[in-house]
């Protein structure tokens, strides 16, 4: 059974509020706004903000089943269950966040010589199908859970006792099943490593983008004065949504990256902590992004709370 201190169940309490409070936002301003003109990145952010708000809520029913039940209440298939739903929410969230850093580059990539031409995600039918392929491959990547065994903080494997283990990768360093090993570094490539990679690039292509059209400067002619201003003020407002972009882009980078440090350096069964640790690395980006998004294009706005 893991325990938490009271400072850190505090500050695990305060975290997951911020997070619920954030996310449940951002879905409602989408949705309240965004409906009858709904586009392919405030899609992009309703996906992403239902898999923060799912994680946030999974993770910790499971984590109360683990503090406050003992190891004989909790049964195997409830903790498979609940940690698959974990396990989803994490990998969707992550999914989400390449595909709105995709999308953000795509966007800006030859703005100047596309104009008003729209790009592939820009289709709504396109961002429901590669939103839906995300979701089909957390599901995919979580399924395994239903299939690794159980292992207990003395490495004894209990496929068949009621207990929850707290990280499901745990095993002893003597007794370590094939498939638990397999399924540990291949969710960590497939869904950390890789993700992590993508996000970086996409990021520096970003940066270097905005800074080739701060060097390009191209006067204005023949356009009338509120064409000018129309574009003048698009212009202001992309830049604002790829700077709350870059920035939860660069929160997600320094999580993953020390979530990952951690899980290659640290031994679960050696570290009793680790739990803790993980919590507090996965959370603050689903309980922060949504603050960053919502801010940064406008939904978290004095119009629309007065529009609630």
């Amino acid at each position: 059974m893991v325990g938490f201190s009271h400072p850190l169940l505090s500050l695990r309490i305060l975290i997951s509020c911020i997070g619920l409070v954030g996310n449940v936002a951002l879905i409602l301003f989408i949705v309240q706004t965004k409906s009858s003109q709904m586009k392919s990145f405030e899609l992009f952010l309703l996906g992403l903000a239902a898999a923060n708000l799912e994680e946030i809520l999974i993770v910790n029913i499971y984590d109360i089943i683990i503090l406050q039940t003992s190891s004989t209440t909790a049964g195997t298939w409830w903790c498979r269950s609940l940690k698959f739903l974990t396990v989803f929410g994490e990998s969707a969230s992550i999914l989400f966040t390449v595909l709105i850093s995709i999308f953000r580059y795509q966007k800006l990539r030859d703005a100047d010589k596309r104009v008003n031409l729209p790009i592939y995600l820009d289709s709504i039918r396109s961002a429901w199908m590669v939103s839906g392929a995300c979701v089909m491959l957390s599901m995919l990547l979580s399924s395994p859970i239903f299939a690794i065994s159980f292992q207990g903080p003395a490495g004894n494997i209990t496929r068949n006792s009621t207990g929850c283990p707290p990280d499901f990768f745990q095993c002893s360093k003597n007794n370590c099943p094939i498939l638990n090993g397999i399924y540990k570094y291949l969710f960590i490539v497939l869904c950390n490593l890789l993700p992590l990679i993508i996000v970086t690039g996409t990021s520096c292509l970003i940066i270097t983008v905005l800074l080739n059209q701060k060097k390009t400067v191209t006067p204005v002619v023949s356009v009338s004065g509120s064409s000018q201003f129309g574009r003048k003020s698009k212009g202001l407002r992309l830049q604002r949504s790829t700077v709350a972009v870059l920035a939860a882009m660069g929160l997600f980078q320094v999580d993953w990256t020390l979530y990952l440090i951690l899980q290659m350096t640290v031994s679960a069964t050696d570290f009793p902590s680790w739990p803790e640790i993980e919590f507090f690395i996965s959370t603050s980006y689903t309980s922060i992004s949504p603050y960053v998004y919502g801010i940064g294009n406008n939904l978290f706005s004095l119009k629309n709370l007065m529009k609630k």
